[in-house]
């Protein structure tokens, strides 16, 4: 068994890798305002090229899901890692050589299909290596990689796109996924798997007989809606819609994601402590709803306070996710993580894909306010839609 340092570099590691993902999948989206800008694209046009990464994503996280449940999760977060390297060079070298838009959008496409691997690969690192105790708050630190790896794109990216290019920005999830497959190689092992004993309750359908995990990706389903826009418009609202500059948009929205990475943390704790993984995200869904309402009426009466409040409804509407993947990861067990969490990622990344030019068509016919206010339906939607706690008994345990 590795040490408890051993643990918490896999921890950094599945971090990282995740981060990468991020960086793949929702950094695009801070290009909208150059797009928008310098190349002429419309709201909506830019909005369905940042979202390619997204429709990569959901064409091959399954397939890499019943790749981790067969071969384990080192291997698999290298190749992921090494193919994404790929992508993000070719999306990078494709806008600097002018090619055409259909040629970046392509390789973006290939960047969510290689990067899908991580979310599902860290999150079975995470139960695999760590006690039920301590799985909350350990979920919790390995999902701060999505609002840490928004954060870093926030700040970067439309820096550097603005005065260097599209391609300029895209270096960045090329480099965060470079550095990411280098501490992987170095510290991740696959956890052990169950005893014979245990497989043979662990490998049956954790879908057959039960309510738990449909209920729970329906929530995360509807959490992921206001979760999606704040992420691919805010630094649109700020810039065009308010002219705040790149880099003064930027450290704002690394400052939420900062903020909403303790949140996360602080969730997994939470549960931890209250020993329970689904009554804390029904609290966080009020939450959610509460903060976009608000969000929305704010706006529409012009008042700077609605930065504020952004900042808020960022932090509350990611605090569930790592929650959802935890309880996911341990009533599934490791011969149907793999699988269960593929189908977690699908169910949300597949809303994000189809929302981003829906929320952009809404944003350019009836504004910003209103768009706003469309997402707070979703987690009101989500507050009746929790499950109680139910676990497999097979899963309480890890090997210390």
């Amino acid at each position: 068994m590795p040490t408890e340092a051993r643990r918490w570099a896999m921890l950094a590691a599945s971090l990282l890798s995740a981060m990468a993902t991020t960086c793949v999948v929702s950094g695009v989206a801070f290009l909208i305002p150059e797009l928008h800008r310098s190349e002429g694209m419309s709201l909506t046009e830019a909005s369905t090229l940042a979202a390619a990464p997204t429709f990569g994503l959901l064409l091959s996280t399954y397939a890499w899901g019943i790749a981790l449940d067969r071969f384990g999760e080192r291997r698999i977060l290298l190749l992921s890692l090494t193919l994404t390297i790929g992508a993000m060079t070719l999306a990078s070298l494709a806008n600097m050589w002018d090619a055409p838009t259909s040629v970046l959008g392509l390789a973006l496409l290939a960047g969510g299909v290689t990067s899908a691997a991580t979310n599902g690969a860290g999150g079975r690192i995470v139960v695999g290596w760590f006690p039920p105790e301590k799985r909350g708050t350990a979920m919790g630190i390995r999902q701060t990689a999505q609002p840490l790896g928004i954060g870093v794109s926030a700040l970067t990216i439309p820096v550097l796109s603005e005065k260097f290019g599209v391609g300029a920005g895209l270096a960045i999830p090329l480099i965060v996924t470079a550095i990411a497959t280098v501490v992987v190689l170095v510290v991740v092992a696959d956890p052990p798997r169950t005893s014979s004993s245990a497989a043979t309750v662990t490998s049956s359908n954790p879908y057959r007989g039960s309510q738990f995990l449909p209920r729970v990706h329906g929530v995360s389903i509807l959490l992921a809606v206001p979760q999606g826009m704040l992420w691919t418009f805010v630094p649109a609202w700020l810039i065009v819609q308010h002219n705040w500059s790149p880099l003064t948009a930027g450290v704002l929205v690394t400052v939420s994601q900062v903020i909403g990475a303790a949140g996360r943390i602080g969730a997994g704790r939470w549960s931890d402590v209250w020993g329970s993984r689904t009554k804390p995200i029904r609290l966080i869904s009020m939450g959610a709803t509460a903060s976009m309402g608000l969000l929305a009426f704010t706006d529409w009466l012009g008042s700077p306070i609605s930065a504020v409040i952004m900042v808020v409804a960022s932090v509350i509407t990611v605090a569930d996710n790592g929650l959802a993947f935890t309880a996911i990861a341990e009533f599934s067990g490791p011969e149907w993580s793999g699988r269960a969490l593929a189908v977690q990622n699908t169910g949300q990344y597949l809303w994000m894909a189809a929302s981003t030019p829906l929320f952009g068509m809404a944003i350019g016919a009836f504004g910003y306010p209103a768009a706003f206010l469309i997402a707070a339906a979703a987690p009101a939607a989500a507050i009746g839609l929790v499950p109680p706690d139910e676990q497999r008994k097979a899963l309480v345990t890890t090997p210390t």
